[in-house]
């Protein structure tokens, strides 16, 4: 992946399950993101602190046999890293070994470069995520962009260092302003993926629920519909339901016929019940 930088801009989703992933992988969509936002999107949960290493290795293995060409990143979940560098190591092996991924991505830039330096030391690549970072949603005060003081700005192109000396070929740069985000994709050798950070990163991320509009809710100012499944499925569960109540679904088509001698035979009066 690192020969795109500069060349070729990188696409990336998320997915979550083998029929997305084998989808996307037809597309020719680059890398797919595991995302602990499946905390979110898939289980329902309010944030991603409650989900756990199993659930991102449960969906993870149906990602990696729906993709056969993508390269698949992993996310490791909160807690999973954050207490010392051998849970980090210990996790991402996991992780890897249990999924057949092709690397893992953590949140944190300078705090967490030891962790990432022992992760590909021990043969695991690494995709790093700073900026927001949702998993620390609460010690940030809110989803906000992040970077946009000075003080605020010196502190992601040292995370953006840090991360890149540790050894994360990749960094992922969320709710970054554009400029600074193509600032720091100048300065570094990885590759920079962004997720509402302008146009200028090595590649663009996004939630796959949120680019199809699989809700009609609140999305992210960054997010572009690029469908609006919502409203497509709604429509045809409220058309199922009423031919459901009126019978006009199964149709003729729908359904399997039985001769009539067979039936006449059921209802001899020696068969009869």
């Amino acid at each position: 992946m690192l020969d795109r930088k500069g060349q070729h801009p990188v696409s990336m989703l998320t997915a979550y399950d083998y029929h997305t992933a084998q989808t996307m992988d037809e597309a020719g969509i680059d890398m797919i993101l595991v995302g602990d936002s499946l905390g979110n999107v898939m289980l329902g949960y309010e944030n991603t602190l409650a989900v756990t290493v199993e659930d991102m290795i449960h969906h993870g293995k149906a990602v990696c046999r729906g993709a056969k060409e993508a390269f698949v990143v992993i996310d490791m979940p909160f807690m999973s890293y954050q207490a010392s560098v051998e849970d980090a190591v210990r996790n991402a092996g996991r992780i890897m070994k249990e999924t057949n991924c092709q690397a893992v991505k953590l949140e944190g830039g300078v705090e967490y470069a030891d962790r990432i330096k022992a992760i590909v030391q021990a043969g695991i690549p690494v995709v790093a995520h700073i900026g927001l970072t949702p998993q620390s949603f609460n010690a940030l005060g809110g989803y906000k962009v992040q970077g946009k003081s000075l003080e605020q700005a010196q502190k992601l192109l040292k995370d953006a260092k840090a991360v890149e000396e540790a050894g994360a070929f990749a960094i992922t740069l969320e709710c970054v302003p554009a400029a600074l985000a193509k600032l720091i994709t100048t300065q570094t050798k990885a590759l920079t993926i962004g997720i509402g950070a302008g146009n200028g990163c090595d590649g663009q991320v996004l939630v796959y629920q949120d680019m199809l509009g699989y809700t009609d809710g609140f999305v992210p100012k960054f997010v572009k519909k690029y469908a609006d499944l919502h409203s497509v499925m709604l429509g045809a569960f409220k058309q199922y339901k009423q031919e459901c109540e009126l019978r006009t679904f199964p149709e003729a088509g729908q359904t399997y016929a039985i001769s009539e001698e067979v039936l006449e035979e059921l209802f001899q009066p020696e068969l009869a019940y």
